[in-house]
C-alpha cells in the first residue's frame, strides 16, 4: 500500500520479526522504520524526509490512522508498533548474546541510567551499551556513536530521538556499519520500558485505541493526535 508516495510493508509482527532475525543472523546492514501518520504528513511536505523513508529496508505500519485508510480501501492492515518490535528484538538479542546499543535522546523523559536499569531488570542477560546523543547534530551524531559500537560490537542500534532526527540517525550506519546489522527508531519505546509513560492496556491496543489512552494520560498531545487522525485522513481523501 502506498500513501503520499511512500510504500508501506503490510507485515504481521511475526513475519517482521522473522525477517529481522534473518538479517541479524546474516551479513549486511538493514534499517527499519515504523511509520505513523505524522511521518507520512511530514514526508508529504518534506522531500528529504520522504527520500529517507524510502531508503528504509522495511517500512512497517505504526498508527491507527493508517489502519483506517486500509479499511477505506477494503484492506486489513497489520500494525507493528516500534515498542513491540523492540521488545521482541531484545528477547532475541538476549537469547543469542547479540550486543545492542541505545542512542538515548539528550532531553528525553528517561535518562540513560534509567534506561540501563530498566533493561537490566527486564533482560538480565542482555549485552548492552549506550550513550546520550544529540540527534539534532546530524553531521556528528553517528560518528560519535560509531566508535562506541565498534568497541561493543553492537548488532542492533536503537534510537529514541523522535522524528525526523531518529530516522536520519538510524540511516547513517549504512555506509560504514561495522558489526551493526539492524538499526531502528523507537520513539517513546524507552519511556514505556522505564515506566515514565504507562502503556495502554493490551485490550485497548488490540482495538486501535492506544491514541485515546495517550490523550487521556497526556492531554497536551491533543494537537498531535488531531493531526495524526483527522488531518491525516482529510489530506489522504483530498489527495485522491
Amino acid at each position: 500500500m502506498q500513501i503520499f508516495g511512500i510504500a508501506l510493508d503490510d507485515l504481521s509482527r511475526g513475519t517482521a520479526l522473522a525477517r529481522c532475525k534473518a538479517w541479524l543472523d546474516g551479513d549486511g546492514f538493514h534499517r527499519i522504520t515504523t511509520v505513523n501518520p505524522e511521518f507520512l504528513l511530514r514526508a508529504r511536505e518534506d522531500i528529504l524526509f520522504a527520500q529517507n523513508l524510502r531508503s528504509a529496508d522495511l517500512r512497517l505500519v505504526d498508527g491507527f490512522g493508517i489502519v483506517i485508510v486500509g479499511w477505506l480501501r477494503g484492506k486489513k492492515i497489520h500494525r507493528c508498533p516500534g515498542a513491540d518490535l523492540m521488545e521482541s528484538l531484545l528477547v532475541y538479542a538476549e537469547r543469542k548474546s547479540y550486543p545492542v546499543f541505545f542512542a538515548v535522546r539528550q532531553d528525553g523523559l528517561s535518562s540513560s541510567e534509567e534506561v540501563r536499569q530498566a533493561l537490566k531488570k527486564k533482560y538480565p542477560a542482555l549485552i548492552m551499551d549506550g550513550s546520550v546523543v544529540d540527534g539534532r547534530n546530524r553531521a556528528s551524531a553517528w560518528n560519535d556513536v560509531r566508535r562506541q559500537t565498534r568497541v561493543s560490537r553492537a548488532k542492533i542500534v536503537f534510537s529514541n530521538f523522535g522524528a525526523p532526527e531518529q530516522e536520519y540517525f538510524v540511516e547513517s550506519p549504512r555506509q560504514n556499519p561495522g558489526d551493526v546489522r539492524l538499526a531502528i527508531g523507537i520513539g517513546g519505546g524507552l519511556d514505556y520500558l522505564t515506566g515514565k509513560i504507562p502503556r495502554a492496556p493490551r485490550c485497548m491496543r488490540a482495538m486501535g485505541l492506544e491514541w485515546f489512552w495517550r490523550l487521556m494520560r497526556q492531554p497536551k498531545r491533543v494537537g498531535r493526535i488531531w493531526r495524526a487522525t483527522v488531518v491525516f485522513l482529510l489530506r489522504r481523501i483530498l489527495d485522491k
